[in-house]
C-alpha cells in the first residue's frame, strides 16, 4: 500500500459494491489484459485481488467482476441499443433492475475524442439529476481519473508508468484510501469496454471458455 500524498484529501469509509473492498490506506494496483479481454488484478505484491471475464451474449456486451476465488461480486452489463454507451452494474451474477447497483454512460459530443463518462448511483438514475462520479481523461495517452461528481477531488487515476509505456496490456491504477477498489476496478473494465468496442467483439462469442481457462491458469500461479 502507498503513503498517503501531503495534501490529499482524506475520504470516510465510502462503499459502492461491498465494505469489504474499503481499502484502509491508499491503494496501488495493476491491471493486466490478457487474450479475450480479461483482467487480473493485483496489489504491487503480485497478489491477486480482482478478476474480471468476459460473458457476452448476443446482444448485450458483458463482463463479471470476480474476487481472487472467482466468486462472483457484480455483473457488468451494456444496455445494447444505449445512445450514450451505458452500462448497467448489478449485485453478483443478476440481471435485475432491482439489485442494480449503478449506471455508467459515455457522453458524446461532436469531435470529442477524450474520456467523459458519468455514474449515476442506482437511487439516482433521473438523466436531469448530477452525477456521483465523472470519468475524465485520454485513453490514447494512457491515463484517466475518477473525480466524486462535477468536482476536481479524484478518488482513483488510471495511468501508464515509464516504465509501462510499451506494454500495452499493463496499468497501475491509484485508489484514494477509504475508497471502494471493486467499484474502481468495476470502472476501469467499462471504460476498457467502451474505448475499445473492436476488442470486445473479438473476445465473444466461443471464446469466452479461453477466457475463463487462461485466468484459471493466471490464478493457480498467484496461489
Amino acid at each position: 500500500m502507498m503513503a498517503q500524498p501531503s495534501g490529499a484529501p482524506v475520504f470516510h469509509p465510502f462503499s459502492v459494491i461491498s465494505p469489504e473492498f474499503i481499502a484502509p490506506e491508499s491503494l496501488e494496483i495493476i491491471v493486466d489484459k490478457y487474450p479475450c479481454r480479461s483482467l487480473v488484478i493485483t496489489d504491487i505484491n503480485h497478489k491477486i485481488l480482482l478478476k474480471v471475464k468476459p460473458c457476452d451474449t448476443t446482444f448485450h456486451r458483458q463482463r463479471v467482476l470476480l474476487d481472487a476465488n472467482d466468486k462472483p461480486i457484480s455483473m457488468l452489463r451494456d444496455k445494447g441499443m444505449s445512445m450514450h454507451s451505458r452500462w448497467n452494474v448489478f449485485k453478483g451474477e443478476s440481471k435485475s433492475n432491482s439489485d442494480m447497483i449503478f449506471s455508467a454512460s459515455k457522453e458524446h459530443a461532436v469531435f470529442q475524442f477524450k474520456i467523459n463518462i458519468r455514474v449515476m448511483l442506482a437511487n439516482k438514475m433521473r438523466s436531469n439529476e448530477s452525477c456521483d462520479f465523472r470519468i475524465k481523461g485520454s485513453w490514447s495517452k494512457g491515463n484517466f481519473t475518477i473525480y466524486m461528481g462535477d468536482s476536481s477531488t479524484a478518488i482513483a487515476e488510471m495511468s501508464k508508468p515509464q516504465a509501462l509505456k510499451y506494454a500495452a496490456d499493463k496499468f497501475t491504477m491509484t485508489i484514494q484510501l477509504n475508497m471502494d477498489y471493486a467499484f474502481v476496478v468495476a470502472l476501469f473494465a467499462i471504460v476498457d469496454a467502451i474505448e475499445n468496442p473492436d476488442e470486445v467483439k473479438k473476445g465473444s462469442g466461443g471464446s469466452v471458455g479461453a477466457a475463463f481457462d487462461v485466468l484459471g491458469a493466471v490464478g493457480s500461479l498467484g496461489n
